[in-house]
């Protein structure tokens, strides 16, 4: 007993973030999170991806 309140706070939050209108700059969250950059670090390129990228 007594969850009540709780629940209702957590159930009013989740509905807030559900469907509020978030505006997300996804250019530059990506720029904050180096995801361009770290993918080449992460990933080098393989054999086959540096034949195609020479051919463009």
């Amino acid at each position: 007993m007594g969850r009540g309140r709780a629940k209702a706070k957590q159930t009013k939050v989740a509905r807030q973030l559900k469907y509020a209108n978030h505006n997300i700059d996804y250019d530059r969250l990506r720029e904050e999170l180096g995801a361009d950059t770290r993918r080449e670090e992460l990933y080098p390129s393989t054999a086959s991806e540096q034949e195609s990228e020479r051919g463009r």
